[in-house]
């Protein structure tokens, strides 16, 4: 006969087994998901846009965010992490990437939205190459799964110049 130990250690082993193929299968699962997000961007106003002592260009900006993300919830979606970016580039850098502003959307009835908002963080530039330069906002994205490996995307808008004259 066996003892005790054996019987509860294969019975944890055995438990264990099928909770790992269930995690597996539930993660395999979000692979036919095909989200289609949906997010639009309006720059209203430029709030000001001045070189700062020691010669940095600093923006501040007012933009209207709208954005359908229901999509992108799954049974298996804990929460979303957004989080928009004004990308260009210069002379030192072919690609600048500045974060303006972020959200944690802990649920699907919170990924529907649109509200009006001022960069959250600074938008600086190493430089003075601000100026009458095209750039793109980008609402980047990362699905924070229940189980399973986390998913990043985005959706880039161009077309936005910024002012010739400091303000």
């Amino acid at each position: 006969m066996h003892t005790f130990g054996y019987r509860a250690n294969a019975l944890l082993t055995y438990a264990l087994t099928i909770l790992a193929l269930m995690c597996t299968i539930a993660s395999f699962s979000d692979n036919f998901n095909f989200p289609s997000p949906s997010a639009e961007i309006q720059v209203l106003n430029f709030n000001w846009f001045q070189k700062q002592p020691h010669g940095n260009d600093e923006v501040s900006l007012t933009m209207n965010i709208t954005a359908d993300l229901q999509s992108l919830f799954t049974w298996n979606t804990k929460q979303l992490f957004i989080f928009v970016a004004a990308e260009y580039e210069t002379p030192q850098n072919s690609v600048n990437q500045v974060s303006l502003w972020d959200a944690i959307i802990p649920a699907k009835e919170h990924a529907k939205f649109w509200f009006q908002t001022v960069n959250k963080y600074r938008f600086v530039d190493q430089g003075s190459n601000l100026r009458v330069k095209e750039f793109n906002l980008t609402l980047h994205w990362h699905v924070m799964p229940k189980t399973g490996k986390m998913l990043a995307d985005k959706l880039v808008m161009s077309g936005y110049r910024l002012p010739e004259e400091y303000r």
